[in-house]
């Protein structure tokens, strides 16, 4: 009971998120308030009713379409709402596991601790999925991978990843172990925001032109500072790869033969799939990372 009840809580927390994330994807790259003036119609500009702001369900009630102008919703919406309300719900299925699982009369290890360890793992993980669907969809949508997300992500995940460290190696934490962890943490930044940097530097001298830009770097970075500089190269091998795989499919689309040049220039949203390989590497990440260290046999 205590899973179901701490999953549902979880899921119908990350739909009231989404929704108001939806409202930060519209709003943003207008450079408009997010909280004035109200929710309304992009197209006529009504102001919505109560029952129209309930997330997913208002949409699928709708069709998708203003009650009024008839104007297309669009898919972001219900995928952003519901994409947060699962993930949200994952986090709280394991939490409410560890709830029900956990001795807190347990001689053996420090209940307490754990605990703390349990939520702010649960929290921290909430965050980052949040912060890469907005990314995902900004980048989707407008090729844009806003500072305002990118770098607050990247202290955030720092000082999250700074402090799990620590609560995992209490009592010899403070000292040589907190200048080691410290070390290990910003290096692994740093390799992982070279890395983009790198390819980016080898397309130049290849191409002559842009064809990374910095906000992937940043994300890379980003990704690195929550899950750790392995984890992240996973998700940069599955964002690559996600990639290529729309890259072939719109090659394999009929071009028309006056347009060549556009087919040439078109521009994928890289740190869109970065995103998902995030997403997929925080959930499993670390799983695979050791499954495939076993079978290298390391």
């Amino acid at each position: 009971m205590i899973r179901v009840l701490g999953t549902v809580f979880a899921a119908l927390l990350g739909l009231a998120f989404g929704s108001f994330l939806n409202v930060c994807l519209s709003r943003w790259p207008e450079g408009e308030s997010i909280i004035h003036p109200r929710s309304h119609c992009r197209q006529c500009g009504r102001t919505l009713a109560w029952w129209e702001n309930v997330p997913l369900f208002s949409w699928l009630a709708l069709r998708g379409r203003c009650r009024d102008c008839g104007a297309w919703i669009g898919w972001r919406y219900v995928i952003v709402e519901a994409a947060v309300g699962a993930l949200w719900a994952v986090e709280g299925w394991r939490l409410s596991t560890f709830f029900q699982s956990a001795d807190l009369a347990s001689p053996v290890s420090n209940p307490y601790l754990d605990t703390w360890v349990a939520v702010i793992t649960a929290a921290s993980q909430a965050v980052l999925y949040w912060l890469l669907i907005a990314l995902a969809a900004l980048d989707a949508e407008h090729l844009w991978l806003p500072n305002l997300i990118t770098m607050p992500g990247i202290i955030v995940g720092f000082l999250v990843s700074i402090t799990l460290s620590g609560l995992e190696s209490l009592p010899g934490y403070l000292g040589q172990n907190l200048v080691l962890t410290l070390e290990k943490e910003l290096l692994g930044i740093a390799s992982a925001a070279a890395l983009i940097l790198l390819i980016r530097w080898i397309y130049w001298l290849v191409r002559r032109r842009e064809g990374l830009g910095l906000g992937d770097a940043k994300l890379m970075a980003l990704l690195a500072a929550w899950l750790g500089l392995p984890v992240a190269l996973l998700a940069l091998g599955l964002g690559v790869v996600l990639g290529a795989i729309l890259a072939v499919a719109i090659l394999l689309i009929p071009r028309h033969p006056l347009q060549p040049e556009r087919w040439a220039l078109l521009k994928l949203p890289l740190g869109s799939f970065l995103c998902i390989g995030g997403i997929v590497s925080a959930l499993w990440g670390r799983e695979i990372v050791d499954a495939y260290l076993r079978w290298a046999g390391f």
